[in-house]
């Protein structure tokens, strides 16, 4: 089936862990809690995988906007402008793990060692506060700039990304040709057990 309405753009907090953790960090205020903190209180609420890192290191959310690239690719009434990804590796991602954790094989370890790199983190909040703005890990799909990409963004304080986050929730802008000026939104529960578990049995059921 093809879509009724040209996607034009699509991004969003598409990871329920980065969600929580950007929402708490980074509030639109030049300080908070550290970094760390909020990563180590992550983990503690099983919001992360065991080791954290392969959350930092963005790779969840490249995999789905490979899933939601091809998606569109495939739907579209016209060829596009988007990359064939081989694989979410294909993805501009950036990754939040401090170079000298590469490659830590402990989620103990990393936490322990977290708070070494907290001032990297509280200048890009401070930076992104002196713009009046906030910071939020999302991924992008610009159909017709042909760019898949995920990593750290700042955003206005007044934007949906900043105002209507909360917990782990995850959200999705869809820019169409008909949703332009005011695009639909999608907000929901983006982690935590009960919500994984809820998406993989009904993978469950659509493969049965």
């Amino acid at each position: 089936m093809h879509y009724i309405t040209q996607v034009v753009k699509v991004e969003g907090v598409f990871s329920g862990t980065m969600s929580y953790i950007f929402n708490n960090f980074s509030t639109g205020a030049a300080e908070g809690p550290k970094f760390s903190s909020v990563v180590e209180v992550a983990r503690e609420k099983g919001y992360t995988e065991p080791h954290p890192a392969d959350d930092l290191n963005g790779f969840d959310v490249a995999r789905k906007l490979t899933i939601l690239t091809r998606t569109i690719t495939s739907n579209s009434r016209a060829p596009t402008a988007l990359p064939a990804l081989q694989s979410f590796a294909s993805v501009q991602t950036q990754s939040l793990i401090p170079k000298p954790l590469e490659g830590i094989p402990s989620g103990d370890d990393f936490i322990a060692r977290l708070p070494e790199f907290d001032a990297e983190f509280d200048k890009l909040r401070a930076d992104a506060s002196a713009e009046g703005k906030v910071l939020r890990f999302v991924g992008v799909v610009d159909v017709a700039g042909g760019v898949v990409k995920a990593g750290l963004e700042k955003y206005p304080t007044s934007h949906p990304f900043a105002t209507s986050l909360g917990g782990s929730d995850n959200i999705i802008m869809f820019h169409t040709e008909r949703y332009g000026a005011r695009p639909l939104i999608v907000q929901g529960a983006g982690a935590g057990a009960a919500v994984t578990a809820m998406g993989v049995l009904g993978d469950l059921f659509k493969l049965a």
